[in-house]
């Protein structure tokens, strides 16, 4: 079966400025472990900015990621998830993003 890789940004810092907590990163990737048996959190951050109503963000994030196979089922997973996610890292949006890989 085809796989699919899903690709979370999670900020360091919530909008307000305030530090969001190790157990919010492990809680988030415990959750995907546990749903799909293994996931990674790469080491390092990456810069990101966005404008949003006018106002500019500035983040600093994680990268999560998770192979599962490209079913509806999981699919459905994240989506559902995501509101989670955004209320977990207090934030105006959670990028979630899914791309077609090919295990060798």
């Amino acid at each position: 079966m085809q796989k699919r890789r899903y690709e979370i940004l999670l900020p360091l810092m919530f909008n307000d400025g305030r530090t969001v907590p190790g157990e919010a990163f492990e809680q988030t990737r415990e959750e995907l472990v546990l749903q799909f048996g293994g996931a990674t959190l790469s080491p390092g951050s990456f810069r990101g900015t966005w404008v949003h109503a006018g106002v500019r963000y500035e983040d600093e994030l994680l990268r999560l990621t998770v192979d599962v196979e490209d079913t509806p089922e999981n699919r459905q997973f994240f989506v559902d998830w995501k509101p989670t996610l955004v209320a977990r890292f207090e934030q105006i949006e959670i990028y979630i993003t899914s791309f077609v890989i090919e295990v060798i």
